[in-house]
């Protein structure tokens, strides 16, 4: 009978030797083992709520952001559709003086001059309030593209680029134009 062969196998199965001492090995470290299991599994808790919570974080600042996104529509659909309110407001008393002109009878030029210039000066209060101001070049005043609309260019005593004749009053709001002069600009003398 030959004699049993030792297995020189590496990975072969270890010896009940081999199997008792790492028993033994896992005896001592189960407590120690299980200890950062449990750790782990608190740590995965704590991160889980906190995302949770910055989950509902996100969806409050979301709504918040729609919200704003809302109110500021509203506000310039507003604006847009009361915008000119306070305009509209100081005109009125300018039509009511035209139509009480109208209706008184028997009236002298005179009359009517002074009716007139009344309504006038209530006109132009009106656009004081409101910011609008004339836009009124002199005649060699340089022609400026953004409050003047050249109609041709005339020959003058001006320098050539100069306004020689102003047609038409144009207007500002504030520091906008809603409408520009209209000029006939110079070419130079003839």
């Amino acid at each position: 009978m030959s004699a049993p062969q030792e297995d020189l196998d590496p990975q072969a199965a270890p010896s009940a030797e081999d199997q008792s001492a790492s028993q033994g090995a896992a005896d001592d470290a189960g407590p120690a083992a299980a200890q950062p299991v449990e750790d782990l599994a608190a740590l995965l808790d704590e991160a889980q709520k906190q995302v949770a919570e910055y989950h509902d974080q996100l969806l409050r600042a979301h709504a918040e952001v729609e919200n704003v996104r809302r109110r500021a529509q509203e506000d310039v659909s507003k604006a847009r559709k009361f915008g000119t309110e306070a305009f509209a407001e100081s005109l009125i008393p300018v039509r009511d003086s035209l139509e009480a002109a109208l209706a008184q009878e028997n009236q002298t030029a005179e009359d009517w001059r002074q009716g007139v210039e009344a309504t006038l000066r209530q006109l132009n209060s009106a656009f004081e309030r409101n910011q609008m101001r004339e836009i009124v070049p002199a005649p060699g005043d340089t022609f400026d593209p953004h409050r003047h609309q050249a109609i041709s260019n005339v020959p003058s005593e001006h320098p050539q680029g100069a306004v020689a004749q102003t047609l038409q009053k144009g207007y500002l709001i504030a520091d906008r134009v809603l409408r520009p002069a209209l000029v006939m600009v110079s070419a130079g003398p003839a």
